[in-house]
C-alpha cells in the first residue's frame, strides 16, 4: 500500500510542477506591451506571406470517386 502513497505524491509534485511553468510563461506573455505585440504579429505574417503554403493533400469530391 505504501506505493499508492508515493504514486499519489509524485502525481501531486507533477501537477504543482504544471502550474508553475503555465504561470511562468502568462507573466512572460503579459509583460509584453501592445506595442511589441503588435511588431512581433506584424513580422510573424510577414514570414508566413512569404513562404506561400504548399498543398500536399488533395481534395477528393464525388465527381472523383468510382461509382
Amino acid at each position: 500500500m505504501r506505493w499508492w502513497k508515493i504514486l499519489g505524491l509524485a502525481g501531486v509534485a507533477g501537477v504543482a510542477a504544471t502550474g508553475v511553468v503555465i504561470a511562468r510563461a502568462e507573466r512572460r506573455r503579459q509583460a509584453y506591451t501592445p506595442d511589441e505585440i503588435r511588431t512581433r504579429l506584424r513580422a510573424r505574417l510577414e514570414d508566413s506571406a512569404e513562404e506561400p503554403a504548399k498543398p500536399d493533400l488533395k481534395i477528393v469530391g464525388p465527381a472523383d470517386q468510382a461509382p
